[in-house]
């Protein structure tokens, strides 16, 4: 059975308020913008999510809930996971393996370098840097716990100056 995993950078975060831990920054007047947008995105390629697990990063979370607003994923079963915050490709990796087989199509909201790093060893297509709100599907014959580097195809990678 095949598998999609969409990993989802966190949209554009304010720097205006230096009192603010880096967990706790929202998103800027763009960020809030752009989110939706990538969200209509989604839509346009008929996207249909069986889980979102995010960050609890402030941005992060305040992301997927904007995306998930417009995709019609409910809100209330987006999975908050605060070991997403700044974590490695290796330690989302250790999180997708957790993933109940029955998900066919899991959303990952979080942050870079680790979004990238994911991406590209994952995925078989390098990507330089996944911007803020950028999206990267993949797509893998493998069940989640058994995911390793280079089992995925990488289906589509979009962002948000460039759609």
């Amino acid at each position: 059975m095949k598998r999609t995993l969409t990993l989802i950078r966190h949209a554009k975060s304010d720097w205006g308020h230096p009192e603010l831990s880096d967990f706790d920054r929202p998103l800027n007047e763009r960020g809030m913008g752009d989110a939706p947008r990538m969200g209509e995105a989604l839509n346009e390629r008929r996207i249909n999510f069986n889980l979102v697990i995010a960050s609890t990063a402030k941005r992060a979370i305040t992301t997927a809930r904007a995306i998930c607003t417009v995709v019609g994923y409910p809100e209330e079963r987006i999975e908050e996971n605060r070991d997403l915050y700044l974590a490695s490709a290796g330690a989302m990796l250790d999180i997708i393996h957790g993933v109940d087989e029955s998900i066919q199509h899991l959303a990952i909201v979080t942050h870079n370098p680790g979004i990238t790093s994911l991406a590209n060893a994952l995925g078989d297509r390098q990507i330089d840097n996944v911007p803020t709100c950028g999206v990267v599907m993949l797509e893998t014959e493998s069940e989640w716990q058994f995911l390793k580097p280079k089992e995925c195809t990488t289906l589509d990678f979009f962002y948000p100056k460039g759609i």
